[in-house]
């Protein structure tokens, strides 16, 4: 910014320059030609008042000294120099002036001024005053020099100027520019310092103001993300306990599957709780989480949770592998909540058969669910919080799962719009030997 107001600053300083100097550069040299003429035909003037009528019959005539190198004569009506210097035979502009007219013109590189000298109502010669064009040409050269140099000095201090009204406007923004840059890092409480320039202070008391704001509002969600898990992590522990000792004392087959639903429910809500909470920490993205749970483990537990509810509906869910080892982990709570996203969606929202695919893209796995329906709405905004394509439901699920993945590393995306299709990346990585707890393949 410093560099454009300095160019702007010049730019303007140089027009004016400029539109100021180029005018009075030609006036002066016009005055300068003009002043020597002047001078010239007051000389020529002063010479004629000295010419008596009788210089014809051979009385002399004294002419007035003209300045050194500068030339001033006397010619009669036949052209000839009578007295004085200059050229022997008059030239043109003696020849006109013998027409009862003052000549001033260019001769042989010279400025001439000739006056007719009359008598009697008849001219009797004429006096001629020349002086050499360089001279004057000279001077004008040198008081244009001394032009180019008041404006070569105006646009220095100029440029001067510029640099310091630059730095006191650039110093406050740039100033702007670093807190700005140390919020978008995570540090909330950078401030912008006052300045000397209302305009600017404006904008950074309003920018204080709106980084106040949303502190506040991040504050209040975190303490809100936090006391809803707080407060729900104490009754799901209760419940699991519950369903525990249930399950070590109760001896009833019937109850026992679902006794043991209702604790893997359980857990699963436990471990939802869990990642919600990382998710609203702050500090920017929440760490990697863990892999710790077999693919083969995921899928099948997947697989019989929701079984029963397509079946239920009259529709089919299919789950299959391809090319994917055995060993393979995956941070399991995560995935397993984004999968139970995407196929409550395709059982909400979709129809006929639903697919859950998992293929091995070498460093990533690529989770697909898909049906047989169709994606309504604006796709761009189809993971926006609150945006629900068919305008059924919250539009919660698939934000949260888009963060989820995110969370993780990789990325959800729709791939098809019909037939509807959502494909999940799960990044993952070999183990470096003697590692333990390692995300990846062991």
């Amino acid at each position: 910014m410093r560099q454009r107001v300095v160019r702007v600053a010049l730019t303007a300083a140089l027009v004016a320059v400029v539109l100021l100097a180029v005018p009075l550069a030609l006036a002066i040299r016009s005055s300068l030609y003009a002043d020597q003429r002047a001078t010239l035909e007051r000389a020529a003037l002063s010479g004629a008042v000295r010419v008596s009528p009788d210089y014809t019959t051979g009385d002399p005539v004294e002419l007035p000294a003209p300045p050194a190198g500068d030339h001033l004569g006397l010619y009669d009506t036949h052209l000839r120099l009578r007295a004085g210097s200059g050229p022997r035979t008059g030239d043109a502009a003696v020849r006109e002036a013998l027409g009862a007219t003052v000549v001033r013109a260019h001769s042989g590189g010279d400025l001439v001024v000739v006056v007719p000298v009359s008598h009697a109502e008849q001219i009797i010669g004429v006096v001629r005053a020349s002086s050499p064009a360089d001279a004057v040409h000279d001077r004008v050269l040198a008081v244009w020099a001394v032009l180019a140099g008041a404006c070569a000095l105006a646009l220095t201090v100029a440029v001067l100027i510029a640099r310091r009204q630059a730095r006191l406007l650039a110093g406050p923004l740039e100033d702007l520019s670093r807190h700005s840059r140390a919020v978008t890092a995570g540090d909330l409480s950078a401030r912008a310092a006052p300045s000397s320039i209302a305009e600017i202070d404006q904008v950074a008391r309003t920018h204080n103001e709106m980084l106040h704001s949303l502190t506040e509002l991040l504050r209040h969600e975190r303490d809100f993300a936090a006391n809803a898990s707080h407060q729900l992590r104490t009754p799901l522990t209760g419940l699991q306990l519950t369903l525990e000792a249930g399950l070590a004392q109760d001896d009833d087959a019937r109850l026992r599957p679902a006794l043991e639903e209702a604790l893997a429910t359980t857990r699963r809500l436990h471990g939802t709780v869990e990642e919600v909470l990382r998710l609203s920490r702050p500090c920017g993205l929440p760490g990697p989480a863990p892999a710790d749970t077999e693919l083969s483990r995921l899928l099948r537990e997947t697989e019989a949770r929701w079984h029963g509810l397509f079946a239920g509906d009259g529709r089919r869910l299919e789950c299959e592998r391809r090319d994917v080892p055995d060993d393979v982990r995956v941070p399991g709570t995560l995935v397993a909540e984004i999968l139970d996203v995407l196929l409550d969606n395709a059982r909400v929202h979709g129809r006929g058969t639903v697919r859950l695919t998992v293929r091995d893209l070498d460093d990533v796995l690529a989770f697909d669910v898909t049906d047989e329906g169709e994606v309504e709405g604006d796709s761009a905004r189809l993971f926006d919080r609150g945006h629900t394509g068919d305008g059924a439901g919250e539009g919660i699920g698939l934000a949260l799962a888009h963060d989820l993945a995110v969370s993780l590393g990789g990325r959800l995306s729709l791939t098809s719009r019909r037939p509807a299709g959502f494909t999940l990346l799960v990044p993952v990585g070999q183990d470096e030997p003697g590692e333990a707890g390692g995300r990846g393949r062991p």
